[in-house]
């Protein structure tokens, strides 16, 4: 079992930036894929990032160029920079770990509980 713990969320005015952490319980951390994705008021969760074992990464083309996905395993954490943030990116960001479903998807094993990101305009 693997459990997730995020933080870093906030409310930040459009075109400010936002770090969030991803803090994982288990020493195996550095054996799983991580992601990233989110949920907006009404909306179905939706894929953000990903980052393979080996540090490759993916992102969804509404953040592409503005958010960055990146991993520190000796630290068991994993991390979302997200830089010129919009109105749009308002939602719940979830940390996952260990997609079953492919890398743009939302299917993984293991989740956080969720961090709170408010985009105001």
């Amino acid at each position: 079992q693997v459990q997730l713990v995020e933080s870093g969320g906030g409310l930040v005015q459009a075109g400010g930036s936002l770090r969030l952490s991803c803090a994982a319980s288990r020493r195996t951390f550095s054996s799983y894929a991580m992601g990233w994705c989110r949920q907006a008021p009404g909306k179905e969760r939706e894929f953000v990032a990903a980052i393979r074992i080996g540090g490759s990464t993916y992102y969804a083309d509404s953040v592409k160029g503005r958010f960055t996905i990146s991993r520190d395993n000796a630290k068991n954490t994993v991390y979302l920079q997200m830089n010129s943030l919009k109105p749009e990116d308002t939602a719940v960001y979830y940390c996952a770990a260990n997609p079953s479903g492919g890398y743009y998807s939302t299917n993984y094993n293991y989740w956080g509980q969720g961090t709170q990101v408010t985009v105001s305009s």
